[in-house]
C-alpha cells in the first residue's frame, strides 16, 4: 500500500463481522488502515455446528480475509496477534505467526477481537470439553462425532459402545441447541444404515443448561416449541443442571436442589458461556476502561472508552446496553466505527450515538424446523426454517460460498448426504493406544527445532509498512 504523508492511520483488530465492517466502511476515507487478526480468514461462525456434522465444508463458511480486501486500496491485512497497546504512545504491540513482535502506531484503533469459550473458571475442562469458536474447534468436534461412532462399531462390550454413543452438550443456548439437533440427525437419519454392529439411531444426547428452558433469550413460546422439538427428535433435555466437573469419562451436574449426579459419556461438549480474549484486560490495565462480568470492555454510547476518543471497541469484545453478541451488533458497530472515524478524517463532527437496529434472531432446530424472533415476529416450524434459509444465505460472505451452502444444503436436506465428514484419527480421544495423545507425542520427529528468540519490537515510525518475509 502506498505511503500518504499526513494521512490518519487506523488500526483495526480482529478480521470478524466488526471488524471486515469497519474497513469496508473507511475505504473511501482519507486514512490508512491495516486489520490484523490472528487467522487469515473471515469466519461465518453461526454455521460452525453445520461444518462440524459433515453438512459444509470450512471454504464455505470462511473466506480470505486478503480476497474480500483486495479492491480497498487503503486497507492493509497483516496476520498478528494483538497483546497489548499503549495509549499514551499510540502504539498497538503484536506478535507475528513465528513469535516476532511487532508495534504499529495508530491515530485511531478499532477494537474487534471477538470473544472466545467460557468455562466459567475452569479452563481444564477444555482438554476433554471441545467449544465451538473456530474452524480448529468444528473440525474437533467433527472428528469426536463420526470417530465416536466407528469407536462403538469396534467395541465387544456393550457398555463400551454405549458410552461411545453418548453426547453430553453443555449449553441449551443457539449453538448448543443446534449441535444437539444436528446430532440427532447424523445418528438417525445420515448414518442409520452404514452401519453392521451398531444401531446409530441409538445414540443418546444429552443436553444440560443451568436455565429452566432452551433457547430462553427468544421468549417463552419459542423456548417451548424448541424443547417441543428437540425431545420429539430424541434430546434429552437436562434443564436445571449445572455442570459442577468434566472429565474423559464423562461429567457431573447439580439440580437446584443440591444433588449431584454423574452421567457417563464418552464425549462432552462445550456450548456455553463467552468471555472476551486476554486482549482485553491488557487494554483495560492500560486504559483504565472498565470490564464487565464477561471481560468485555465498557464503552460509551460512541463506543470509546471513557478518556480516549481514539479507541472505538465494536463486536463482541464491546460491553453496551447490554446489546446481545450476535452478528447484528457486530456489523453495526463495525459500521458506526468506521463512519464516524471518516467524518473526523474528514474535519467533520460527529456526535450521533450509536443505535442498535434490532433484526431479530433465528435458530436451527432440526430439518424443517427453526425458531425465528424478528420486528416483534415470533414463528416457528417450516415456516421458521424458510426464513432461517434465507437469512444465513443473507449474512454468508461471498457468492460461492452461498452457492456452495446451498447445493451442500439440498444434499443434506432432501437425500440425507453430508458429504464433508472426512477427518483424521489424531483427535479420536482414546485412553490409550495408537490413536492417543501420548502415542501422537511419541510419534514426534526428535530434531523438530524449538521457536527461535523473537528479536526486538520493529519501530512504529511506518505502521503501514508490510511485514518481513518469515
Amino acid at each position: 500500500m502506498a505511503e500518504m504523508s499526513g494521512t490518519r492511520r487506523v488500526v483495526i483488530v480482529g478480521g470478524g463481522f466488526a471488524g471486515l465492517f469497519a474497513a469496508r466502511a473507511l475505504s473511501r476515507a482519507p486514512v490508512q488502515v491495516t486489520l490484523l487478526d490472528r487467522a487469515e480468514h473471515h469466519l461465518f461462525q453461526p454455521m460452525l455446528y453445520q461444518c462440524a456434522t459433515g453438512i459444509v465444508s470450512e471454504g464455505k463458511i470462511a473466506i480470505p480475509l486478503r480476497e474480500l480486501l483486495k479492491k480497498r486500496s487503503n486497507v492493509e491485512f497483516m496476520v498478528a496477534e494483538v497483546t497489548g497497546i499503549d495509549p499514551e504512545t499510540r502504539k498497538v504491540r503484536a506478535r507475528r505467526p513465528l513469535g516476532e513482535p511487532i508495534e504499529l502506531g495508530y491515530d485511531y484503533l478499532i477494537l474487534a477481537a471477538g470473544v472466545r469459550q467460557s468455562y466459567f473458571g475452569h479452563d481444564e475442562y477444555a482438554a476433554v470439553a471441545p467449544g465451538m469458536k473456530s474452524i480448529e474447534d468444528a473440525l474437533k468436534i467433527r472428528r469426536r462425532v463420526f470417530g465416536s461412532f466407528e469407536m462403538a462399531e469396534s467395541a465387544d462390550d456393550p457398555a463400551e459402545r454405549a458410552k461411545w454413543l453418548t453426547f453430553a452438550l453443555v449449553g441449551a443456548g443457539p449453538t448448543g441447541v443446534e449441535l444437539a439437533g444436528q446430532i440427532r440427525e447424523v445418528a438417525t437419519k445420515t448414518l442409520r444404515r452404514e452401519y453392521r454392529r451398531v444401531k446409530p439411531e441409538d445414540a443418546k444426547v444429552m443436553l444440560f443448561d443451568g436455565g429452566s428452558a432452551p433457547l430462553a433469550t427468544f421468549g417463552p413460546k419459542l423456548s417451548a416449541l424448541a424443547d417441543r422439538q428437540l425431545r420429539k427428535l430424541g434430546v434429552e433435555m437436562h434443564m436445571g443442571s449445572l455442570v459442577t466437573h468434566v472429565d474423559a469419562d464423562g461429567l457431573e451436574v447439580r439440580d437446584h436442589e443440591g444433588n449431584v449426579t454423574r452421567y457417563e459419556a464418552g464425549n462432552v461438549l462445550w456450548t456455553a458461556g463467552v468471555a472476551a480474549p486476554p486482549l482485553a484486560k491488557a487494554v483495560a490495565e492500560a486504559t483504565g476502561a472498565e470490564q464487565d462480568r464477561a471481560g468485555r470492555l465498557v464503552c460509551g454510547p460512541d463506543l470509546s472508552l471513557p478518556g480516549h476518543p481514539d479507541i472505538l471497541v465494536a463486536g463482541d469484545m464491546m460491553s453496551l446496553d447490554k446489546l446481545p453478541g450476535v452478528c447484528e451488533v457486530a456489523m453495526q458497530t463495525g459500521l458506526y466505527a468506521g463512519h464516524r472515524i471518516t467524518h473526523e478524517a474528514q474535519g467533520q463532527t460527529y456526535d450521533k450515538p450509536f443505535r442498535y437496529h434490532d433484526l431479530g434472531s433465528a435458530a436451527y432446530i432440526s430439518r424443517g424446523h427453526a425458531v425465528v424472533s424478528t420486528f416483534k415476529m415470533n414463528f416457528g416450524g417450516f415456516p421458521g426454517w424458510v426464513a432461517w434459509l434465507f437469512i444465513h444465505i443473507g449474512f454468508l460472505t461471498g457468492f460461492r460460498n452461498r452457492l456452495g451452502a446451498l447445493m451442500s444444503w439440498w444434499f443434506a436436506f432432501t437425500r440425507d448426504l453430508r458429504r464433508e465428514r472426512s477427518y483424521t484419527v489424531d483427535d479420536v480421544r482414546l485412553a490409550g493406544g495408537m490413536y492417543s495423545r501420548q502415542a501422537d507425542t511419541a510419534a514426534l520427529p526428535r530434531d523438530v527445532p524449538r521457536q527461535a528468540a523473537a528479536p526486538e519490537p520493529r519501530p512504529a515510525g511506518e505502521p503501514a509498512r508490510r511485514p518481513r518475509s518469515g
